[in-house]
């Protein structure tokens, strides 16, 4: 991966120069990831690689995270400094930048998920130099994945998928939605995954909350259940994928009229999608749908969000985000209708933007899932 790491490096600190920006300082996270491959602990002690933009890359870490660092890969496209206990991290940070650029930088981006701690630290160093966001650099890099990247997302979609298809081994009326939740997780390691990320069991009216996760209700018979779960890959890439399921018995007859609902306006947003259109196009496909069969303020949520090393990030499906799809880009697709104290319903895959249209990375059935019948 030493290639890929320093050609994200190269076109990282071009896009900074282009942009006015002197020196980026990059914390633990997605970011220091995508360009070192390096999965740092976030820690008190600070880890940050600062690339500069005339190309010069430095990774000041931990004197006890170096061999951690060293492990990683890291030496092979970027000098590896340390710091230790007594030292002044944050000095020689702003040092190491100085000295690569051969004067004090006028402006530095510091990583969107830094510590608000480690900025001020940064500032009160830099006192005269105009602090902004690494991601103004780095999100449109990041977006486009290459194909090695898709093919990561591919295989985490697979391993997601293979859970989905087991779901009725766990899911049934008696057991409660922290039971089957638990099982779930255990699955999702099994399917390859080396963390669980989420796992949201809403049976019933919790159904109806996008974001329940677990509680104890017992699920009911007939009760429709969202089945939202994700996980992270060794290689750092996630999966995201949502079914909607009945427990045993027949569906609610409104419930089966939404869904079938929902199920065409997740079909008509996914075929909306390719090179050209915009973000807000897609979610409005989807949206639509929903809003001329009179569900339209059940559905109260953006379409989606963009996936890669992080389960949420750019470029978001929504209204008033006119940014135009590319090759590459890969985002989920996931309108639901939530009927409150009731039930509700979500059906979500991961899709990829091709030459000339899109791919779904998840690929098993869309289709209302009756267990037990």
């Amino acid at each position: 991966m030493t290639s890929i790491h320093s050609e994200r490096l190269a076109a990282s600190a071009a896009a900074a120069k282009s942009a006015g920006i002197d020196a980026m300082l990059i914390t633990p996270g997605a970011d220091l990831r995508y360009l070192i491959g390096y999965d740092a602990l976030p820690l008190e002690r600070l880890t940050c690689l600062i690339l500069t933009a005339n190309g010069e890359a430095t990774l000041l870490v931990p004197l006890l995270e170096q061999p951690a660092a060293a492990a990683s890969g890291a030496g092979n496209t970027v000098t590896i400094a340390t710091h230790g206990e007594t030292d002044n991290a944050f000095a020689m940070a702003t040092q190491i930048a100085t000295d690569a650029l051969g004067a004090t930088p006028d402006t530095v981006a510091v990583a969107d998920r830094m510590w608000a701690e480690q900025v001020l630290r940064f500032r009160e160093l830099l006192p005269r130099a105009e602090q902004t966001t690494a991601g103004t650099v780095l999100r449109p890099i990041r977006m486009r994945k290459r194909p090695d990247e898709v093919d990561a997302l591919r295989r985490a979609g697979q391993a997601i998928d293979r859970v989905h298809q087991r779901v009725g081994e766990w899911l049934r009326p008696g057991r409660t939605e922290a039971e089957v939740g638990r099982d779930i997780a255990d699955a999702i390691l099994a399917e390859g995954h080396t963390a669980v990320n989420f796992v949201i069991v809403g049976s019933g009216p919790n159904g109806a909350s996008p974001h329940h996760a677990l509680s104890d209700r017992v699920i009911d018979e007939g009760d429709p259940v969202v089945i939202d779960i994700g996980g992270t890959m060794a290689d750092g890439y996630c999966s995201d994928c949502t079914r909607t399921y009945i427990a045993g018995g027949a569906a609610p007859a409104d419930f089966a009229d939404y869904y079938a609902v929902l199920l065409e306006a997740q079909q008509a947003s996914c075929n909306s999608v390719r090179p050209g259109v915009t973000a807000q196009s897609v979610d409005a496909a989807a949206r639509d749908v929903i809003a001329a069969a009179g569900y339209g303020e059940l559905f109260i949520h953006r379409t989606g969000h963009g996936i890669g090393l992080e389960e949420h990030e750019d470029p978001y499906i929504v209204a008033g985000n006119d940014i135009e799809l590319a090759p590459g880009m890969c985002f989920s697709i996931e309108p639901g209708i939530y009927s409150t104290g009731r039930h509700g319903a979500r059906i979500e895959d991961i899709v990829v933007v091709t030459e000339d249209g899109v791919e779904r990375l998840d690929t098993i059935d869309r289709e209302l899932v009756v267990l037990g019948a």
